[in-house]
Formats: C-alpha cells, sequence, structure tokens
C-alpha cells in the first residue's frame, strides 16, 4: 500500500512500473542497460475518491495526458531502484497536491491613511509636471 496522506491510500498494482534506456550522457552504460524508470497511472480506473480525480484532471501538469493518465519519467540516478524511489515522491507529491484547497479570499478597502498617502502622492507629481510646463511668453 502507497500512503498518499493520512486517510488516502493507494493499492501499488494500480501503479504501472516500466524499465526504459536513460539518454544523456553516460557512455556505454547508457547504452545497455534500463535504468530509467516510468511510472504510469491512470487516475479514471483509479481508487482515489472523486474530487482528487476531478482536481487532477483539470490541473494543467505537463505529466497528466489527455487521456487522463499521470506518466512519470526519473532518470536522474544510475540506479533503478533510486530512479523509482524517486518517480514516485513526485507521484505521491502531485497527487497531495490535487487536495490542496486554496483559501477563499475576502475583499478588502484601502485604509484612511492608505488613502491620503496615495493622494498626497499624486499633488506631489502634479506640482512636479506643472513646474515642467512651458509658460507662455505672451500672457
Amino acid at each position: 500500500m502507497i500512503n498518499i496522506t493520512p486517510t488516502i491510500t493507494l493499492d501499488e498494482s494500480e501503479l504501472d512500473w516500466q524499465a526504459i534506456r536513460a539518454s544523456g550522457p553516460g557512455g556505454q552504460h547508457v547504452n545497455k542497460t534500463s535504468t530509467a524508470i516510468q511510472l504510469i497511472f491512470d487516475i479514471r480506473q483509479s481508487s482515489l475518491p472523486e474530487d482528487y480525480k476531478t482536481a487532477l484532471l483539470a490541473k494543467a501538469d505537463h505529466r497528466i495526458t489527455a487521456s487522463g493518465k499521470i506518466i512519470i519519467k526519473s532518470q536522474q540516478s544510475r540506479s533503478q531502484e533510486m530512479n523509482r524511489e524517486a518517480a514516485l515522491t513526485q507521484f505521491i507529491e502531485l497527487v497531495k497536491s490535487a487536495g490542496f484547497k486554496a483559501k477563499k479570499r475576502h475583499a478588502t478597502k484601502p485604509t484612511y491613511g492608505s488613502q491620503q498617502r496615495r493622494l498626497e502622492g499624486k499633488k506631489q507629481r502634479s506640482a512636479t509636471k506643472s513646474l515642467r510646463q512651458q509658460k507662455n511668453k505672451f500672457d
């Protein structure tokens, strides 16, 4: 079982793991071993609560496909096991972020002092600009 939050757990069978070849430098080791890990998770077929599913599907994240699958590729380490742990950590953080609800913002009014400071600044700016104006010679 994978613990997402204290109340939400997922069965490990819901995650699909694939070992793939890593890209980038590394010489012959990269060409002959499959150390990179790809984690695939189907949001729609999962046992997650419905609010988590809708939040994940609505997220604008490059790791979530249009078909509703989370695909996380990890290739930071030369060890397959360390890449598996890194991918799982990223997955858990992504699912946790779907459960976060932003606090509702309450509109406030500017204080009397801030209004007075704003008006005073406008008066000073106006005075500066009026001094820059060329006066008509024939007045």
